[in-house]
């Protein structure tokens, strides 16, 4: 991969922040031309750098009253076994994200649902009645901020 400068930073920049601002007001805020700005972008989506972009929503105004983590383990780390677990789950209306991860848990799955029953189903049904599940631990989750800044890399 070729070393980014930092203009394309300054550009990675602007999209975390707000993913929905304009060309032009990126290429203003790095002083390109709007043209050699997208450009830059088009490149970046090219080398894989930037994968798309998102919105943030409002899951509470969306009927999401309840979101918790589910830290889950399993009795086989086998590849198709994790392969699978992590592609049905993740294909589930309530799950936002998967985590795979090391250490004493296996998944950390980020969920959305209208209700404490529904959790409870969802857990019952998707999660603890598998075969390959032997651990699950819910967390509810109060408040949940995401920064807008960049991680540095350098």
């Amino acid at each position: 991969m070729r070393k980014l400068d930092d203009t394309d930073i300054a550009i990675l920049a602007s999209l975390f922040k707000d993913p929905c601002i304009t060309n032009k007001a990126i290429a203003s805020q790095v002083d390109l031309a709007p043209s050699s700005c997208l450009e830059r972008i088009k490149r970046l989506q090219n080398e894989g750098i930037i994968l798309g972009a998102s919105s943030k929503l409002n899951y509470n105004l969306l009927g999401g009253h309840i979101q918790a983590m589910v830290a889950v383990r399993l009795a086989s780390h086998n590849r198709d076994t994790v392969a699978r677990f992590q592609q049905e789950l993740v294909s589930q209306k309530e799950v936002l994200s998967v985590f795979h991860m090391g250490g004493e848990n296996d998944f950390l799955l980020h969920v959305c649902v209208p209700d404490a029953l529904h959790l409870r189903d969802f857990i019952f049904t998707q999660v603890t009645g598998r075969d390959e599940v032997i651990h699950v631990e819910t967390t509810l989750i109060y408040d949940h901020v995401t920064s807008t800044s960049l991680p540095f890399f350098g």
